[in-house]
């Protein structure tokens, strides 16, 4: 490839609607250009990366016996509703009729339609499969942000695999773990499985491969001591005990004008410190008023309460339906006497005595509060949040929460979508087998986006070798002199012919110019052809990671490049 001839829109300037590192660079490096909100054009550099990594993903899945399928992205909304799926999935599916009034859906994933496929399984024979394809998907984010971090059109490798029982889904489970591991080792990121939510998925086990980053959407509670590491939305830790006091004091009701968090509680007189006071939240859930409580300095993640619960339709109360229920409005309201509504309660609560809560009775609150013997506890279930500091659950040292940038996801999705579909086997004896099934996602924008994240300095992108969309360039500084571009062009031939990606930089442009640009985009390695070194015999190599630049002589310009790449 020709500079001179390749679409390489690279800016000077960083876009003005660019928080994410990654979004800024790979605007300005000539990656994308954004068409609305979540909806980006992929420009030819990014193509390249692009085809790189899925390259990387398509070797990895072949290793562990992939079969590489391509599925519609438009499908029938029966199969979706055959799943239980379409009214789970609420706004973030994009639905659609056709001429004829049919409901259809652009996909989100794949689950259901590979399962109407795995409908030709028939004997255990043709068990175990994994079967994967590279696909665009859809879904209708509410707030698209991060450049290519979060968009509502993507492409992901997404995988399952059908066993004949537990065991074998624990096998292909493993699989697709060691293999994500070897992919993001290729991608140069480092990716730290944890415990994660299935959420909408469905199923037992799931992790989640994480990358540090400032620009990340997720929490994760890692240990450095012992490696546990798990999503905010499974994470637990261990926490203090609470010194209540000698006497159990009776319940007692003040009044709290003006009162309406547990902040104006924590320094009215006659209040409490937070961690003494009970948080009432309220929430609807499947169409039923619930209350779910929490220490007064915790927060809820309302992922665990989904999660524990099961719960699909889920939201918090709106003030009109709290007071009916309870006659109170926020601010005042507690769990103390109510009977014939659930309560959920934090398990930092129990045993809990001489709290503050509220009294169901505005401007009101109750003081002596014993959890378990003044409050009708329907359920005990953690579904509080993590912070910094708090011990391990594992060993005790110090919990640290970071942000971090989701790069792939892995599900044992149990048989809930071949007992929907009906997918079975028939086993040795004749008998049929309900098939056992896990998925496996990956999406690549966001892994390489997760790269960029990572892979940067001051100047530009850092691509590792593996997925740089040219690995040499080789940058001709006098273009207009016929010696050195002719110098520039066997040079270029000679690495295409070594196997090594490389672009010519024949612009007629300054060299602050083509410098600039090639450090920009994250070209790994710079070969300078110059009418000084040409007199000498000599290039000038940049090794762009590492920050190096050595002359080197012509006849040895390719092997020290391989030398490079090998390092």
């Amino acid at each position: 490839m020709r500079w001179s001839q390749a679409f390489i829109p690279t800016l000077r300037d960083d876009p003005t609607d660019a928080e994410a590192i990654s979004h800024r660079l790979l605007v300005r490096g000539g990656y994308l250009r954004q068409l609305m909100a979540g909806a980006y054009s992929l420009l030819p550099l990014m193509i390249r990366v692009r085809s790189k990594v899925a390259t990387v993903i398509r070797e990895e899945m072949d290793r562990i016996g992939g079969q590489e399928f391509l599925l519609p992205a438009v499908h029938p909304a029966e199969i979706w509703q055959k799943s239980g799926r379409w009214e789970i999935m609420g706004d973030e599916m994009f639905r659609l009729r056709d001429r004829k009034g049919a409901d259809l859906a652009l996909g989100m994933t794949h689950e259901e339609v590979f399962s109407t496929l795995a409908l030709e399984l028939r004997s255990y024979r043709d068990l175990p499969q994994f079967w994967y394809q590279i696909q665009t998907k859809f879904r209708d984010e509410p707030r698209p942000k991060g450049g290519v971090l979060r968009t509502r059109e993507f492409t992901m490798k997404d995988s399952y695999s059908f066993d004949m029982e537990s065991a074998g889904l624990d096998s292909s489970f493993d699989r697709h773990y060691v293999a994500y591991q070897r992919i993001f080792a290729r991608l140069g990121l480092d990716a730290v499985p944890v415990e994660a939510s299935s959420g909408a998925m469905g199923g037992s086990d799931s992790i989640e491969f994480m990358v540090r980053s400032n620009s990340g959407e997720d929490d994760v509670v890692y240990c450095g001591a012992c490696g546990y590491a798990a999503n905010m939305e499974r994470a637990t830790s261990r926490i203090d005990a609470i010194e209540d006091g000698a006497v159990h004091a009776e319940v007692e009701k003040f009044a709290t004008p003006g009162v309406r968090t547990i902040l104006d509680l924590s320094t009215f007189e006659g209040g409490a410190a937070r961690e003494s006071q009970i948080k009432s939240l309220v929430y609807m859930m499947e169409g039923e008023l619930t209350l779910v409580l929490l220490r007064g300095d915790h927060a809820l993640v309302e992922q665990k309460l989904q999660d524990g619960t099961g719960a699909i339709d889920l939201r918090p109360a709106h003030p009109e339906e709290i007071q009916a229920v309870l006659g109170a409005n926020p601010g005042s309201l507690g769990a103390v006497g109510v009977k014939g509504v659930p309560i959920v309660a934090d398990p930092a609560l129990a045993g809990r005595y001489n709290m503050v809560t509220g009294a169901n009775e505005d401007e009101f609150h109750l003081r002596g509060v014993d959890v378990e013997r003044d409050i009708e506890v329907t359920t005990w279930m953690d579904v509080r949040e993590i912070t910094d500091g708090e011990a391990c659950v594992t060993c005790g040292e110090p919990l640290e929460v970071f942000k971090a940038i989701e790069v792939g996801h892995i599900f044992k999705l149990g048989t809930k979508y071949a007992e929907a579909f009906g997918v079975s086997v028939l086993d040795e004896e004749g008998a049929a087998i309900t098939v056992i099934m896990g998925s496996y996602g990956i999406g690549l924008e966001r892994n390489i986006a997760a790269v960029v994240e990572t892979h940067h300095d001051e100047k530009g992108i850092v691509w590792p070798v593996a997925i740089a969309p040219f690995v040499v360039v080789i940058t001709v500084l006098r273009a207009d002199v016929t010696e050195v571009l002719d110098a520039g062009e066997r040079l270029y031939r000679d690495y295409q012919q070594a196997g090594i990606d490389t672009i010519l930089d024949d612009r007629v442009e300054r060299p602050g110019v083509k410098f600039a640009d090639a450090e920009l985009i994250g070209i790994p390695y710079r070969v300078t052809v110059g009418p000084r070194g040409l007199e000498n015999g000599l290039v000038e190599i940049q090794d762009r990671a590492r920050g190096t630049t050595e002359e080197i002589a012509i006849g040895d310009a390719i092997s020290h490049v391989i030398q490079l790449i090998g390092q």
